[in-house]
């Protein structure tokens, strides 16, 4: 297991203050080799990417698709466009590079990031692939991402119920993924700055081993978000850990300068 902390940020709001705070840990699983998962906590972005691919090409797609996001997180200037703009340039990296040229070779890139361009800040999810961002909002647990997966495609079809796409033989292919062929652009969400919030960004290596009762019932068990992140890897693990288990936990505090009087 690895050691998991918890990360704390205040941000000045025009009227009052956000207090974010956030863990994250990737592991192995207890079948595979190697991490293929990636993940990226440098505020104001918070991303998970699961790579695909023969021998190391889905680790090369997941780490220079997360780099890419790194450099952009550290300018400060996370919008869409400049997030398509380094994806496309993840898209360059993974072509050009010898280990990374087998079919199928890809990441998903899933996560949430805080938009303070225009307007008043809010969140985005953003979601190329099966990974998700889940958010819990007045104790209810709600998955923001679509899975782009072809049972995902069969169950908004009704052509399969969600019971039947948990162990659907093609649970694993999807049809969207960032790869050494095509840039991607994509699938955002708006989210409004609510005080309270959590955020989980996984990729599926948790959600084959709980399902969304399972993760909501860790989170209402641990408030610390090392805490929760540290409870699902456990339990993911103990069920079988049978891929790369990537979680980020946020937590989101807003406070506004008429709660403290003044």
């Amino acid at each position: 297991m690895p050691d998991v902390t918890t990360e704390v940020r205040t941000v000045p709001l025009a009227d009052g203050e956000l207090r974010l705070s956030w863990a994250e840990a990737t592991d192995t699983g207890r079948r595979r080799e190697i991490n293929q998962d990636a993940v990226l906590t440098l505020y104001p972005l918070f991303v998970v990417a699961d790579g695909m691919g023969g021998h190391i090409g889905g680790e090369i797609a997941s780490s220079r698709t997360i780099e890419r996001l790194r450099a952009v997180a550290e300018t400060g200037e996370v919008t869409a466009h400049t997030i398509e703009a380094a994806l496309e340039k993840a898209v360059q990296d993974i072509a050009a590079h010898p280990g990374a040229t087998d079919d199928g070779t890809g990441t998903t890139v899933t996560g949430v990031f805080l938009d303070t361009a225009a307007g008043d800040p809010h969140w985005v999810t953003l979601n190329i692939g099966d990974s998700r961002v889940y958010l819990v909002r007045d104790d209810d647990l709600i998955q923001i991402t679509t899975d782009h997966s072809v049972v995902q495609e069969l169950v908004a079809a009704g052509r399969l119920s969600p019971e039947e796409a948990e162990h659907h033989p093609y649970g694993n292919v999807i049809t969207r993924a960032v790869g050494p062929s095509e840039g991607v652009v994509p699938d955002y969400v708006r989210l409004d700055l609510v005080d309270g919030d959590r955020f989980v960004v996984c990729s599926d290596g948790l959600t084959k081993e709980l399902t969304d009762y399972g993760i909501q019932h860790f989170l209402s068990e641990h408030a610390d978000p090392a805490e929760a992140v540290e409870a699902m890897l456990a339990a993911a693990l103990e069920n079988g850990g049978r891929d790369n288990i990537t979680i980020i936990v946020l937590n989101v505090g807003v406070s506004s300068t008429e709660d403290d009087g003044s």
